[in-house]
């Protein structure tokens, strides 16, 4: 019934396997064999392509497929401080290749903790399932889609959304990527955070969104209390790791698989994660795969 569609590119192999295999933990049995994995690159070689492939089958997903896609002929890094350009290839699925009639989008920087799939039971054709951000959040009150509250007044206030999870009628893809193409080309000086400012301008416009409750895309903010009290000002619910949060999302430059990233317990629960992925890597004899 659904795929999960992944990112990646050669700076983000190793996160990559370990999304695939919190993926593979969140299911059962039963679901890992009726879904399906989708990887995008840009650039990454084929002997990990190989790889991905096969720790996708030793985790027990009945189907895998990765291409090469360029990113869209309009894509504008207006920062590009930690991400990259692959960040765009979240809008070049199609529905040959997902083969699915659902897309569930996954950055690779997140730790999935329990099943991501429930968000599909409620979601209309048309609609696209996102999480409100939790750094930006509100249009005006926040840093991103810079100018467009003063243009667009009755935009102010309105929700903001992360693009780091997305829910989709495989079918509504192509709206989706042209909606964005549209916005990057007609409204660029209102982008400040890249693809996911696009992405949100094309939601303010239609009216599409299918809001999704935060667990299911929860911020890990104990890396940013490290460095400052900022994210207290912004974030306004309990700062202690959550729980319930069916995944974590480590947005920002610090990663938990950097040894300079503050041993939060979030990190220091993926790093956990990460060691039981290279355990799997290794049993398949890619042993020395990454740096």
């Amino acid at each position: 019934m659904y795929a999960f569609g992944l990112c990646i590119d050669q700076q983000y192999l190793l996160p990559g396997l370990a999304a695939v295999t919190s993926l593979a933990d969140s299911l059962t049995p039963a679901a890992r064999r009726n879904a399906a994995v989708r990887v995008l690159t840009m650039d990454l070689p084929p002997a990990h392509a190989v790889l991905l492939a096969h720790l996708a089958k030793r985790c027990g997903f009945g189907s895998f497929d990765l291409a090469y896609r360029p990113p869209l002929a309009a894509s504008h890094m207006a920062d590009d401080s930690y991400i990259t350009i692959t960040t765009y290839l979240r809008f070049e699925f199609t529905r040959d290749f997902v083969r699915r009639p659902y897309l569930i989008y996954v950055d690779a920087d997140t730790h999935v903790r329990d099943d991501i799939t429930a968000p599909l039971a409620s979601l209309q054709p048309g609609r696209i399932g996102a999480v409100a951000d939790e750094f930006n959040p509100a249009v005006g009150a926040c840093p991103a889609l810079p100018g467009a509250a003063d243009r667009w007044p009755h935009w102010r206030g309105r929700s903001y959304y992360n693009a780091g999870m997305l829910w989709a009628h495989t079918a509504d893809i192509p709206a989706m990527r042209q909606g964005v193409a549209d916005a990057l080309v007609r409204h660029r000086a209102h982008i400040l955070h890249n693809d996911q400012d696009a992405l949100n301008l094309w939601l303010l416009r239609t009216g599409r969104v299918h809001p999704v409750p935060a667990r299911f895309n929860r911020f890990e903010t104990g890396r940013f209390l490290e460095r400052g009290e900022w994210v207290r000002r912004v974030v306004r619910r309990s700062l202690r790791p959550d729980s319930s949060a069916a995944l974590v999302h480590f947005v920002g430059p610090e990663k938990p698989w950097s040894s300079a990233c503050p041993p939060t317990a979030d990190v220091s629960d993926y790093r956990a994660h990460l060691r039981t992925t290279n355990r799997h890597v290794r049993r398949l004899g890619a042993v020395g795969a990454w740096r």
